[in-house]
């Protein structure tokens, strides 16, 4: 699908990428770029199979729709007898019968409401609920896949799926299939009621169908490539927007507020300028629709006329078959409609479905090996070579060794670039190494299940991400079971007590979206105490103070020896002073060790670390 907005879609995507998230405004033009009919309509339906074992699971409740949908179906068609009834028979004998007709025809409309209104609610029941199945196992799949497969699909696609493409499937459930289903039915009905009334003016209609049909489609497919054009050029506003709001303090920054807004405006004009030429085409279509079409009805009821007043049809048969041709039509527009709807609702279930097909490439196996119990916090990676899969021919690893007892805190230290956070992905079992081994606690992590892997470690990761949601609940993300006392404690242990105190209603305090209240500090001291709350036998720390002054530097890391007195300890640190009192400094360089020892041993040797130890504390 061509998108006149994917320029600046993929630069505001790429600026988000690099800061770690989705911007606002790579989401905004995502989902507004795509939305409003501009899904790709799936030209075959059979990807809506696919939601038939959802259906199936509320085949009970779709069985009710159904019968409802016969129902009220009926008693609209019936509508059209009992009126002809009135006209034909109400007035006969003086009028006497005219109240019981009447009231026949009133007990019609009821029936009519109440089918319509069980109909309604048994069809937007069952939709809703196979929705919210569709969607609880597609937000299932997308969090049992990998990082590789994140590194292939953008996050703002990811959530276009989740967010546009589900709702274009809970509009074909909850209101398309319903509003076609009824007016096929109606069609049917509709057409053998008409030659049952008049077979002659049925057959005229029929024969003169087409070219009425034809004008409306003629204008229709102009109009339709108008709307792809104005929406392309809105698409191409909301994207700019979205990008300027996004980077609303660059723009400031640089005073270039009067030029984005006049950028803006003419984007905008040249979007009216399309719908201009659009409205005028709407315009001139609904004026033919309106002339052909009513002209067709007046042509037929002339016929229909002539035929009363020779006596070959009664009065009250030419409103039923005005009132069947009326339903007919309607229905015929409706089902070309709804046709849309369900192209539109396949053409999204398509690409729900290549996300539920989307298999993780790191997964439990068949049998999993336990790891050990107790826990023992032992790990070891020998010969690993791995590659990310985007960069086959980049490996960030090359022969890695290294093994770090319980315990024991092992610093990683080295240029960006050597492939220092390489490690701990392979660790936490992100990735899995192309030669080598990784394992924890003498087992494999191949051979084991992810999630035991992952539940031997706490990490604190350099962006030190959180949620939305209060202090508290930010902490316990850690470990769910964590009673507020021990929240308390690692809060206090990664010194955030204070600060999260000082807030409007403490713990409870909701943080906003990825804690963007909090400063730099703040938001990295909370993930420190989620990861002390973890209370993991294994502690990972990928610069875990780096965005920490000095004197917040001095009382996190005291809380930190503290922590990994009891647990075995892997750092990540560019700062050298942050590892002087590690137990052994691993020196990577170009994906392999290049030294091993403590601090003294290293500046010994005189190599890349004591360089590196040179620049560091000669600058400061």
């Amino acid at each position: 699908m061509t998108d006149s907005a994917a320029p600046i879609r993929d630069s505001m995507t790429g600026q988000a990428e690099a800061a770690g998230r989705p911007g606002a405004g790579a989401l905004l033009v995502e989902q507004m770029g795509e939305a409003g009919g501009r899904r790709a309509k799936g030209r075959n339906i059979r990807p809506l199979l696919r939601l038939w074992p959802y259906l199936i699971r509320h085949r009970l409740n779709a069985l009710f729709a159904m019968f409802w949908l016969l129902g009220s179906t009926a008693a609209s068609l019936a509508l059209t007898g009992t009126a002809r009834g009135a006209i034909d028979h109400g007035f006969e004998n003086g009028g006497q019968d005219i109240n019981r007709w009447f009231l026949i025809l009133g007990l019609n409309a009821v029936l009519l409401g109440v089918a319509t209104a069980v109909r309604y609610f048994y069809v937007t029941k069952t939709g809703e609920r196979v929705v919210a199945d569709l969607r609880k196992a597609l937000f299932d799949r997308i969090l049992t896949l990998d990082p590789s497969f994140f590194a292939k699909m953008r996050t703002g696609e990811v959530l276009s799926r989740l967010t546009t493409d589900i709702a274009l499937v809970e509009t074909l459930l909850t209101t398309s299939v319903s509003f076609a289903l009824r007016n096929f039915l109606t069609l049917l009905g509709g057409v053998a009621l008409l030659f049952i009334v008049s077979p002659k003016l049925t057959g005229l209609v029929l024969l003169t169908a087409p070219i009425l049909i034809a004008p409306i489609f003629i204008f229709g497919r102009s109009v339709r490539k108008l709307t792809v054009r104005s929406q392309d050029r809105f698409a191409n506003a909301v994207g700019f927007a979205g990008e300027s709001v996004d980077a609303i303090e660059t723009v400031q920054a640089f005073g270039r507020v009067r030029s984005a807004i006049d950028r803006f405006g003419g984007v905008v004009e040249e979007a009216f300028g399309v719908s201009l030429v659009r409205m005028k085409a709407r315009a001139w279509m609904t004026a033919v629709i309106i002339v052909v079409v009513f002209g067709g009805v007046t042509f037929v009821l002339w016929l229909g006329a002539q035929d009363v007043a020779r006596g070959v049809m009664t009065p009250g048969a030419l409103l039923q078959f005005v009132l069947l041709s009326v339903f007919t039509a309607g229905a015929v527009g409706a089902l070309g409609e709804s046709w849309g709807d369900v192209q539109k609702a396949s053409g999204a279930m398509e690409r729900i479905d290549e996300l539920m097909r989307a298999m993780p490439s790191i997964a439990a196996p068949a049998h999993p090996v336990a790891l050990p119990s107790p826990a023992e916090g032992r790990v070891a990676m020998a010969g690993v070579r791995f590659a990310y899969p985007g960069r086959p021919d980049l490996p960030a690893l090359k022969g890695f060794d290294l093994t770090v007892r319980p315990g024991e805190t092992v610093a990683l230290v080295g240029p960006s670039g050597a492939g220092k956070s390489t490690v701990f992905r392979l660790l936490l079992r992100f990735y899995d190494p192309q030669e080598g081994a990784v394992s924890v606690d003498g087992v494999d992590v191949r051979n084991a299940d992810p999630v035991a892997v992952r539940d031997r470690f706490a990490w604190v990761s350099q962006e030190a991400p959180l949620f939305s949601g209060s202090a508290l609940e930010n902490i316990r993300f850690g470990r769910e079971a964590a009673t507020e006392a021990e929240v308390r404690h690692a809060a206090e242990e990664a010194q955030a007590l204070g600060f999260i105190e000082a807030l409007p209603e403490g713990f409870g305090t909701a943080l906003g979206e990825r804690g963007k209240s909090l400063s730099g500090g703040q938001r990295q001291r909370l993930a420190i105490a989620r990861a002390l709350v973890r209370d993991a036998p294994i502690l990972l720390l990928d610069e875990a103070t780096s965005a920490l002054d000095a004197e917040n530097e001095r009382l996190v890391q005291a809380a930190l020896d503290q922590a990994m007195e009891t647990r075995t300890t892997l750092v990540i640190a560019h700062r050298l002073a942050t590892v002087l009192r590690a137990d052994r400094i691993v020196v990577m360089e170009d994906g392999a060790v290049v030294e091993a020892g403590t601090h003294h041993e290293l500046v010994a040797k005189g190599g890349l670390y004591a360089r590196l130890a040179e620049l560091q504390f000669r600058e400061g």
